[in-house]
């Protein structure tokens, strides 16, 4: 299951993404916004993380205009490991090497098409473990005694 999220300035990249999760039956969380009207983006940055966080769903979709300020926002919680992602290289070595549960997305800067080979990528590239997930526990213990 996959939390999505998007503030006013990824509103639009997100319905365009959500038609692309129907189409390949993969199953969704939509956390909001509901249109183009102005809002903040910490607000639904934290409901896709709450919702990773509470095991509601596994993995993490957020749009805003750059993707920088969601990732700000996302890695504030505990177990969050979000990266913003602008091409299907970065999302297949996001997920392979760091673990990224989150990806954020920068509706100014990718098409619909782009933000799409992005998501397929990243969901289809598997973690490889071995030292790679020894520093997954290295950011873990660092979490443990730096976020409360």
């Amino acid at each position: 299951m996959i939390a999505i999220g998007a503030d006013h300035g990824g509103y639009k990249l997100k319905e365009e993404i959500k038609k692309y999760l129907d189409e390949k039956e993969i199953k969704y969380k939509d956390c909001g916004t509901e249109n183009e009207e102005r809002t903040d983006y910490p607000i639904y940055a934290k409901k896709v993380a709450e919702s990773i966080q509470n095991k509601e769903c596994d993995l993490g979709i957020l749009l805003c205009r750059s993707g920088y300020g969601m990732t700000v926002v996302a890695n504030k919680f505990k177990g969050i490991r979000a990266a913003t992602i602008f091409n299907e290289e970065a999302a297949k070595f996001a997920k392979a090497d760091d673990d990224i549960n989150v990806i954020t997305l920068g509706g100014d800067y990718i098409t619909t098409n782009e933000a799409i080979c992005i998501i397929r990528n990243w969901l289809g590239t598997e973690f490889k473990g071995g030292r790679y997930a020894e520093r997954i526990k290295m950011i873990e213990e660092i979490e443990k005694n730096n976020i409360k």
